[in-house]
């Protein structure tokens, strides 16, 4: 225990904030990792490009080429990233040892590595259906295609996948959250908004039929795509007034996925007044959906807050999504996610209830001097000390360990 964090600690506790609570707090809470940073969402199909309104721009060398390579390098990537981590799949991503299956035939046992490999570095899984990147996606519809042999298809890959998220939870003995993102939408001006909006409302209720123990269903809206900029079928007033029509779906909140002037972060506690659970991507957007690495922005800060002072941890269930082909991409899993913790931590360390205190008595000019004054409060000592009882380098200290696994592994890749 160091001398610095003696200091913070002591200055913490003279504003009623325990640190030790605090570290053991931040340790126990679950980051799900998205796997498709470490490939640029290519998958291990070989079936198609990207394509509804995703894109992964650079070609930094070292992107995994196979699941050996991408196991190899989460497992790196997490050997620096401290506490509870979850690692989230995609479809896309199913281990064939023999012949490759059509998406609406995948089985569970082309997830069985992923388990082992689960099992192995203690994580849990979360789980989604790939719905892009697939000839079959039919003029940028999938679920609400008015093919219904297209239509049909892809329902039958949300079966298919529901059924692997059930797979998993049994295999692990914890929950999955099984998430519905579509890009389907339109580039121009649309004659028909209600139509596509009615057969997705008629997939969804086909894939979420039978309610699974363990599995937490979750639809993802978006605000647009690039080539969908005018009509998204998945809106967010879709998908609110869908999840609240159902006691057993829910609606995840991705703060890339909105108007640049929304904020994710007020949505949480105006969803908390209506659902017991938000599964929540933390991503960067800037400007638009771009998805760059998580940094310690307000934005990021104002998510933990809610999630902290709303009393959430318990319901907010937290991952990451974003993908940088730019910079190595073992580092932009391991900076992203311990950005995401260092909000958590300053959360933690935020004395809501004297702020709520002065908010409800009306005394908002000590209200704005008492929370200007927790900025400039020791966080980055404690943050040290949780990374030290964890066994994982400090902020300065991690990029040595990148640098020569970059030179021994990743440059071997062509």
């Amino acid at each position: 225990m160091s001398g610095y964090y003696e200091v913070a600690k002591e200055r913490y506790a003279k504003i009623g904030i325990n640190t030790e609570d605090a570290i053991k707090k931040l340790k126990s809470i679950p980051i799900s990792i998205h796997c498709w940073q470490g490939d640029d969402v290519t998958g291990f199909e070989n079936v198609g490009e990207l394509s509804g309104g995703i894109q992964a721009t650079g070609n930094y060398p070292g992107k995994a080429r196979n699941p050996e390579e991408l196991m190899a390098d989460f497992e790196k990537a997490i050997s620096l990233i401290p506490g509870t981590n979850r690692i989230n799949l995609h479809a896309c991503y199913a281990i064939f040892d023999d012949e490759v299956a059509t998406r609406d035939a995948l089985e569970p046992k082309h997830f069985k590595k992923w388990v082992e490999f689960a099992k192995k570095n203690n994580l849990g899984i979360d789980f989604n259906p790939t719905f892009f990147g697939h000839p079959k996606v039919k003029d940028n519809l999938t679920l609400s295609s008015s093919d219904e042999e297209t239509r049909l298809y892809w329902v039958r890959h949300g079966i298919a996948c529901r059924k692997i998220a059930k797979y998993i939870a049994d295999e692990l003995g914890d929950h999955v959250v099984f998430n519905v993102w579509i890009p389907d939408g339109f580039k121009d001006i649309p004659a028909d908004r209600l139509g596509p909006r009615k057969r997705l409302k008629k997939s969804l209720d086909e894939i979420f039929a039978e309610k699974l123990d363990n599995v937490i269903y979750s639809v993802e809206s978006k605000v647009f795509g690039i080539g969908l900029e005018s009509y998204t079928v998945g809106s967010n007033e879709f998908y609110l007034s869908y999840t609240a029509s159902r006691s057993d779906v829910f609606n995840l909140l991705d703060n890339g996925h909105y108007h640049p002037t929304e904020r994710a972060s007020d949505k949480i506690p105006s969803l908390l007044t209506q659902y017991d659970k938000i599964p929540l991507h933390v991503t960067r957007p800037v400007r638009w959906d771009s998805d760059h690495v998580v940094l310690l922005e307000d934005e990021i800060k104002d998510i933990a807050a809610e999630i902290v002072r709303c009393d959430a941890l318990d319901k907010v269930l937290i991952g990451l999504d974003f993908f940088d082909a730019s910079i190595n991409r073992v580092a932009a899993w391991v900076v992203g996610t311990r950005n995401m913790q260092k909000a958590l931590l300053i959360a933690l360390l935020t004395p809501w209830g004297r702020l709520r205190n002065l908010q409800d008595t009306a005394q908002f000019t000590e209200l704005m001097i008492q929370q200007e004054a927790i900025k400039t409060y020791p966080f980055g000592a404690v943050w040290e000390e949780f990374c030290t009882r964890n066994n994982v380098p400090l902020d300065d200290g991690f990029m040595p360990i990148i640098q020569k696994y970059e030179n021994d592994v990743l440059l071997g890749r062509s």
